[in-house]
């Protein structure tokens, strides 16, 4: 199945408005980076709150901050999807996905454990050898966290007047953003993606409604928690970039995906047992239609993810703690938008820069061709999205 190509919409279709995901959706000009951007700081703000009060905001029983990580797994089931279909190849795929996610993680890992846990020992009256040493040290936190999924979280040796022994709370959802790439992958290699789409649709109505019958009977009908809410929130993605010739976005399909999303909020335990789809369709749908649709040069949203926890962490160990909320939240959210630039800047777009170079026949790395530096691109979320 080829990627969605530019609509070109009739003057009829023009004027009424698009009525399906294929005609609203322009690859080269969306606000796919802008959507993203708000929904890190908004988990940002929300993990703020968290550590400095005590308590974030929710809707119903969902936090804020699992309902835009749970949007993020929908734009990026969309991207990543497409970025699939237009690599077309497992190894590029691969190595562009690795090259999106692991630097800029590796280098948060390392700084995060070096740099912040020993400035908070010592901000809290300690020594930076507390979190040098031990068992749960900071250098046994980087090795065995290296691999991506979090097996260790706290470091011994942090004052008691830390604010949290958390030393990142936000990067446990990489190591399952990982394991929806490898799905993406896996489906493509067999050919799924291009000429099954309906059975991935229809294993993405399974996984729905199995949400919906545990949470109707409470029976543990998936295994986990984690990786079943936000494998259902990636495929929701994938299924709407496979299919976007046949998804509404009419203003009636949009209505009533917020009233079962609210709904699900409001009423439900787990709100994605009916509203999973509304946000879903929701999230896609501002992010093609939404007028204003930048091309911002610098990709923010994943170093404001990695980066706001201990950025936050630090902040709240300095006299600034006792600061009233407002003044702490922007001197965080200052702090992380230029954590977040450094990352982009240092790790991140050089990182990507990388993800065209092929090996010579000697296994030197080539830079791409300029044909292929010539060819249509997407805007470049599907590539630097998380």
């Amino acid at each position: 199945m080829a990627l969605l190509a530019p609509p070109r919409p009739h003057a009829r279709s023009a004027r009424r408005g698009p009525r399906v995901l294929a005609e609203a959706y322009d690859p080269r000009r969306n606000a796919f980076d802008v959507v993203r951007l708000v929904l890190a700081g908004t988990v940002a703000v929300t993990h703020a709150m968290e550590l400095a009060l005590g308590w974030q905001p929710r809707i119903g029983r969902t936090d804020v901050s699992a309902l835009a990580v749970d949007g993020f797994f929908v734009l990026s089931g969309f991207l990543i999807t497409a970025s699939w279909l237009r690599l077309g190849s497992l190894p590029r795929f691969a190595w562009h996905r690795a090259l999106r996610i692991l630097p800029g993680f590796w280098a948060c890992l390392l700084l995060t454990a070096l740099v912040v846990a020993p400035l908070v020992a010592v901000l809290g009256g300690g020594s930076a050898r507390d979190v040098l040493q031990g068992p749960d040290s900071a250098a046994t936190y980087v090795l065995h966290n290296a691999g991506l999924f979090m097996a260790q979280f706290e470091v011994t040796g942090l004052p008691a007047s830390a604010p949290d022994r958390v030393l990142n709370g936000s990067l446990w959802t990489l190591f399952y953003e990982a394991l929806c790439y490898a799905a993406v992958a896996g489906l493509g290699a067999v050919g799924l993606l291009r000429s099954r789409p309906v059975l991935v649709v229809a294993a993405v109505a399974v996984l729905q409604l199995l949400t919906a019958a545990q949470e109707a009977t409470g029976a543990a009908l998936l295994p986990g928690e984690n990786l079943p809410r936000l494998l259902l929130l990636f495929a929701l993605g994938a299924a709407a970039q496979l299919l976007a010739e046949r998804v509404p976005v009419t203003p009636a399909a949009l209505v009533v995906a917020g009233v079962t999303l609210l709904g699900g909020l409001l009423l439900l335990e787990d709100y994605r047992a009916v509203g999973a789809p509304g946000l879903a369709l929701l999230l896609l749908a501002v992010a093609a239609r939404l007028p204003w649709r930048p091309r911002l040069r610098r990709d923010l949203s994943y170093g404001t993810y990695v980066w706001h926890w201990p950025v936050a962490l630090l902040v709240l160990s300095t006299p600034l703690a006792g600061a009233p909320f407002p003044v702490v939240l922007a001197v965080v959210l200052a702090a992380t938008a230029l954590a977040a630039l450094a990352s982009w800047h240092l790790v991140e777009a050089p990182a990507l820069r990388l993800k065209d170079a092929r090996p010579s026949p000697r296994g030197d790395a080539v830079a791409p061709s300029g044909a292929e530096r010539a060819a249509p691109r997407w805007t470049g979320c599907d590539d630097r999205g998380r």
